[in-house]
């Protein structure tokens, strides 16, 4: 319902108030097959489940046609699209490699950035632009690493949409020729249809969360092109598959490119911290 629903207003610091809508994709096709541990839910789905989402629009709103849904959300997301590319020249010409970071809330997101921020400062020049429904709790935490970071609040809005990075963007010291991170608000839903002008858009999963998340959540993992599993030092203490899981993940989208790490041991950040350096090179070309 976010690209027809037009809630929430966005609040970034130093400036005025403004509106927002958002979006959801179609689902993906993958079909959950069964591990050894058990689940506490029942499996027999097929004799009641309901389905809201399998019309054209993707979606249901009550006394509203799919017709004027489709409409709707065309005319949301073309305005979007038509601000990020202009993100998304500015970025180029700055030589700036910009990240959009995604996840659901307590992923890890906001620990693996500034755990790599504390890492590569002295590398690169790096800014964030943080975003959350309320508090600038996560930004105030990120300018303790030294790192220039700005909030936009989104109120009662599920995610960043391009001109709140616009306009962020005009409000913040762009690392020229170096990295900026955009840390969405936690949301495995709504910023998949929302495109900031960023090079990559990079989903978050955490071995806590589920290895089935990248089949409930199709669109996220479909939209982004790369994929993080954090907190792999819990592993050892958790009943969590990690091969079902990234099958999962190239069942939706065979594309993905994987990483799995650490925040708290360090295990896998060299290799996220070296694509990160192959990035800003390849962004100055």
């Amino acid at each position: 319902m976010c690209t027809v629903c037009g809630c929430g207003t966005a609040k970034i610091e130093g400036s005025h108030k403004h509106d927002h809508s958002h979006s959801h994709d179609e689902g993906c096709g993958c079909s959950h097959h069964h591990h050894d541990h058990s689940h506490d839910h029942d499996h027999h789905h097929h004799n009641h489940d309901m389905h809201f989402g399998e019309n054209e629009a993707g979606v249901s709103v009550p006394g509203m046609e799919t017709k004027r849904l489709i409409s709707i959300e065309q005319d949301i997301l073309s305005k979007n699209d038509h601000i990020a590319a202009h993100n998304r020249v500015h970025f180029k010409e700055d030589g700036i490699f910009v990240l959009n970071l995604v996840s659901s809330p307590g992923s890890g997101k906001t620990t693996l950035l500034t755990r790599t921020l504390t890492d590569l400062k002295d590398q690169l020049p790096i800014a964030v632009i943080e975003g959350d429904q309320q508090t600038a709790n996560d930004a105030d935490r990120i300018r303790e690493t030294g790192v220039p970071a700005l909030q936009v609040n989104t109120g009662k809005g599920c995610h960043l949409d391009a001109d709140m990075v616009a306009q962020a963007r005009s409000r913040l010291d762009m690392p020229k020729q170096g990295v900026l991170f955009i840390e969405n608000v936690g949301n495995l839903v709504c910023p998949a249809g929302f495109d900031l002008g960023e090079a990559h858009k990079i989903a978050i999963l955490s071995v806590t969360e589920g290895e089935d998340k990248p089949i409930k959540y199709p669109d996220m993992f479909a939209a982004a092109d790369i994929m993080i599993l954090t907190k792999t030092d819990l592993l050892p203490y958790l009943d969590f598959d990690v091969a079902a899981c990234l099958e999962y993940a190239r069942c939706v989208n065979p594309d993905l490119k994987i990483f799995q790490l650490s925040s708290k041991n360090g295990d896998g950040l060299d290799q996220w911290y070296d694509w990160i350096k192959a990035g800003v090179d390849a962004a100055q070309s």
